[in-house]
């Protein structure tokens, strides 16, 4: 079932539907535009004098029922106990999760309270004015610093899928199409390191799995940070989040021509950063010396994303630029995604021609 097919199922059935399931009379439902690759229909719910919310309807069969509910206990558990999270809503029966079937297909509902604040895009990448970057930077590192901690104390009863139960050789094969031997030869090594780390609590539990400044909003009056969409939330290393957080930085000084000032760059945010996390929890010094093997692992993960998004929209696997500079990156085991490298370019930041691929 494609995107604009749901679409008009949502519209004529879904829709009226879930506004009684939840109570959402006299809301105004307007749908957000989707990103390539969507797995959900997203719409904003608001209602005057009402806390505005957000209504997400998932329609791809690749999670079960059990994935969802995973996620779905994961967030009121964060938000029970202090995390800056959007929560769950209860449906009228209470439910944090809803089924709804059409012409045999299953869709998995969700509400969630929308986030106070603004998304840095929405505030053209502005933070308060005053108050130095620095705040922001620690903020980040302490919102999931916060989430972390939980984490290591969290026991679910609906339990989310681990990192090796997606990410393995058998899988990569079979999404990533043998034009790409290389790729595919490097991203079993990489799974083949990973899987003789240590996955102890202090070290391994759930994590968001996709911490950008793409799914938190920001309050521009406090700076507090609240996150949302744990869509992908995992099992995982928790130095896969904080490498994501590291890989985030580099957009503040991407444009810089001297790699040394990129460095120092670098070194001052991530430092800042976790300051922020290590006052909500411990991390072992041991962990943060495998930073550049976690940015490999979040550049496999984008790797992996954008041929499961090619697959799923039934596109022939190629490359774009930005994929290609990834690919590159990982199979000459270039660190920092090339931050500090000659691959990378001041004047067309983290991309690669194709035809050198």
């Amino acid at each position: 079932m494609v995107y604009n097919e749901v679409v008009k199922i949502g519209d004529s059935y879904l829709l009226p539907l879930i506004s009684e399931m939840y109570g959402l009379d006299g809301y105004e439902i307007k749908p957000v535009n989707a990103h390539s690759g969507g797995r959900n229909l997203v719409y904003t719910c608001e209602k005057e004098g009402a806390d505005a919310k957000i209504l997400r309807i998932a329609f791809l069969q690749d999670r079960r029922r059990e994935d969802f509910l995973g996620e779905v206990e994961y967030i009121r558990y964060l938000f029970e106990h202090g995390a800056s999270v959007s929560d769950v809503v209860n449906s009228q029966n209470e439910n944090l999760l809803e089924e709804i079937t059409y012409n045999n297909h299953t869709f998995f509902v969700c509400l969630f309270k929308k986030a106070k604040g603004k998304q840095l895009v929405e505030n053209h990448y502005q933070y308060r004015e005053g108050v130095p970057m620095s705040e922001y930077y620690y903020n980040c590192g302490k919102v999931l610093g916060k989430l972390h901690q939980l984490s290591k104390g969290y026991t679910p009863v609906h339990h989310r899928y681990s990192f090796f139960d997606k990410y393995n050789r058998e899988y990569i094969d079979k999404l990533i199409p043998n034009t790409f031997p290389t790729l595919k030869k490097k991203i079993v090594e990489l799974l083949n390191t990973l899987e003789g780390l240590d996955k102890n609590q202090e070290s391994f539990g759930m994590v968001h799995f996709d911490f950008n400044d793409g799914n938190y909003s920001i309050d521009f009056n406090t700076g507090q940070i609240t996150v949302y969409d744990f869509d992908n939330s995992c099992y995982c290393w928790y130095m896969f989040d904080l490498a994501a957080l590291w890989t985030q930085g580099v957009g503040w000084i991407h444009f810089e021509p001297d790699a040394e000032k990129r460095k120092v760059f670098m070194d001052h945010y991530f430092e800042t950063v976790l300051d922020g996390y290590k006052s909500e929890t411990l991390i072992e010094n041991s962990m943060l010396d495998k930073l550049p093997l976690f940015i490999q692992v979040n550049i496999m993960e984008n790797i992996v994303d954008a041929f499961e998004v090619m697959r799923n929209n039934g596109e022939e696997p190629t490359c774009d630029e930005e994929l290609a500079y990834l690919i590159k990156c990982l199979e000459d085991d270039i660190p920092y995604k090339g931050f500090f490298h000659e691959i990378y370019s001041c004047d067309e930041p983290f991309e690669y021609e194709k035809q050198n691929v």
